[in-house]
């Protein structure tokens, strides 16, 4: 069973940054001195300021045990289903302190403890943000509280090793098995996720894998054989594979942003298309979820 207690950040949970017009990212830097700019852009530099859109506790979902999920702000992908079309840009997330964040964290502790449990940086894109988000993650080892990263690895060249060591496990996006359809999707390219699947699996990080099937564009037999040649690379990192079936519920975000939206008639795979996929990835040898 999953439960969600979706909380969004607010003045009782997290002192505003030292000026009313402070935000991470670019947002609210127009409204500045250059020397407060100056000053706000090098605290994000140095991972004290960040750019957060939410985050809320789950079981069963984004690791094991009970986790925070933190929701960050700022992705270079523009996936066609992203269902948080509203962490695309970093100026529109809520500026947090890391201290502020930590501190919230170390509430948890616990709980993170007696369900094995933990928490999970997420996005948006993770590695966005990789200063801040090392801070967190540092942090939160420093407690001996599990961590772990969601991120479709686009990004993964900027991930120093030492950035890696404080990650217990990675939740790693493979949208789709070749890169015409990838682009489609994302409007990037997949190699550099599979070079950092590559680092990962060399390193010997624990990673689950996650794909979405979504009917007409990534669910063929063809692309999933694909996708599961690519994961096949990687036998010294994952230990499972999630097939998470497209859903239609971040419509309502993208129209209120005024986005258009390609997928609004692509219907959700069947439960039979589902298992179909799952199976292809366990002939495989691949524990699959």
């Amino acid at each position: 069973m999953t439960t969600h207690l979706v909380e969004t950040p607010g003045e009782q949970d997290f002192a505003p940054p030292a000026s009313r017009h402070i935000g991470a990212g670019t947002w609210g830097l127009g409204e500045m001195t250059d020397l407060e700019r100056s000053e706000q852009l090098t605290r994000m530099r140095e991972g004290k300021l960040g750019s957060v859109h939410s985050w809320e506790l789950v079981t069963a979902v984004d690791g094991p045990g009970t986790r925070m999920t933190i929701f960050m702000n700022g992705c270079p992908l523009r996936c066609l289903y992203c269902h948080n079309p509203d962490t695309f840009n970093m100026k529109d997330g809520q500026p947090i302190e890391a201290e502020d964040l930590i501190k919230r964290i170390k509430r948890y502790r616990k709980v993170f403890k007696s369900t094995g449990g933990g928490i999970t940086i997420s996005g948006g894109e993770v590695l966005m943000q990789r200063a801040f988000a090392w801070n967190i993650l540092m942090s939160a080892k420093s407690m001996g509280i599990h961590t772990c990263i969601d991120t479709s690895g686009f990004l993964g060249a900027h991930a120093s090793d030492d950035f890696l060591e404080s990650v217990d496990l990675v939740l790693l996006d493979v949208k789709s098995g070749d890169e015409e359809t990838y682009h489609n999707l994302t409007g990037r390219a997949l190699q550099p996720t599979i070079d950092f699947g590559d680092r990962l699996n060399e390193l010997g990080k624990e990673v689950w894998i996650r794909f979405v099937a979504v009917p007409g564009y990534t669910d063929s037999y063809e692309n999933v054989e694909n996708v599961a040649d690519i994961v096949c690379r990687w036998p010294n990192s994952v230990t499972r594979v999630e097939v998470l079936p497209f859903h239609q519920m971040g419509t309502d975000k993208w129209e209120t942003l005024g986005l258009d939206y390609k997928l609004k008639d692509v219907h959700p795979p069947s439960k039979q298309e589902v298992e179909r996929i799952r199976d292809q990835f366990r002939a495989r040898g691949l524990t699959v979820y």
